[in-house]
């Protein structure tokens, strides 16, 4: 993992960025949460994220919006950050021409941004938000949602309503030609204190799943080896329980 910087339109943007080995990996943009609560790229929702794509062999981007850590420019509450990450997506893919697949997740805020631009970009073939604010924030932006994805969210949520996203989620799912897989981590609280290890868990079994069938046809890569899915499900199965070793670059 690296740190990076590349130019936005509001000036400088700082990341960590994964490389995988494989010229063909997908790859997978990480937004953070809300900058005015203390949402960063090293969130530790967001690590475990970038974490997960990074062990299943993924190139991975994660990077601060603008105004937060080293990245330049002023909080904008929408706009702004989506212009952030089309020019982070713009980054990550301009680093990976050969990538089989293209990922966008989000956490809060950050899913809320994500599933906007994925309106925007029919490049990217799936998402995962985790809490998205669905009681704060308008969703009616997705109609037709373009792509299928999996939405994550804590039983025991505090601030975002389980109840409003596991209807966004059902709302989804009303339409054609997608398929929105919804999991609720029952006594997860909007941090997933002590359940962390589930977060990972319930994301990569779903990517797995994804990249188990057939890859679209205008990523011309076919099927994974069988041994590939092997080795990655049994890496998710024996993640212990002792979150540490996915927090430990998590300042929040």
């Amino acid at each position: 993992m690296v740190e990076v910087l590349f130019n936005g339109h509001a000036g400088r943007l700082e990341g960590r960025y994964h490389q995988s080995s494989r010229p063909d990996a997908p790859v997978a943009l990480i937004l953070h949460p809300h900058p005015q609560y203390g949402g960063t790229m090293n969130n530790k929702v967001v690590y475990s994220l970038f974490s997960c794509f990074k062990d299943l062999g993924f190139s991975v981007l994660r990077f601060n919006f603008r105004s937060v850590g080293r990245s330049q420019g002023q909080f904008e509450d929408g706009p702004g950050e989506l212009s952030d990450a089309t020019i982070a997506l713009d980054w990550l893919q301009h680093q990976n021409p050969d990538a089989r697949q293209c990922w966008i997740a989000g956490y809060s805020f950050g899913a809320w941004i994500a599933l906007q631009l994925l309106m925007r970009r029919p490049d990217i073939n799936n998402f995962i938000a985790v809490s998205p604010p669905a009681n704060e924030k308008d969703f009616s932006f997705l109609a037709p949602c373009p792509t299928s994805g999996l939405i994550v969210q804590g039983g025991a949520d505090e601030i975002d309503n389980p109840q409003q996203v596991a209807a966004l989620a059902r709302r989804l799912n009303m339409q054609r030609n997608i398929s929105v897989d919804f999991a609720m981590i029952e006594e997860g609280d909007h941090m997933y204190n002590n359940h962390l290890v589930d977060l990972y868990k319930v994301t990569g079994n779903y990517v797995l799943d994804v990249l188990s069938r057939k890859t679209p046809a205008k990523k011309k890569r076919g099927r994974r080896r069988k041994a590939d899915a092997e080795e990655e499900k049994l890496l998710l199965e024996t993640a212990d329980g002792d979150s540490a070793d996915i927090e430990d670059d998590s300042d929040f």
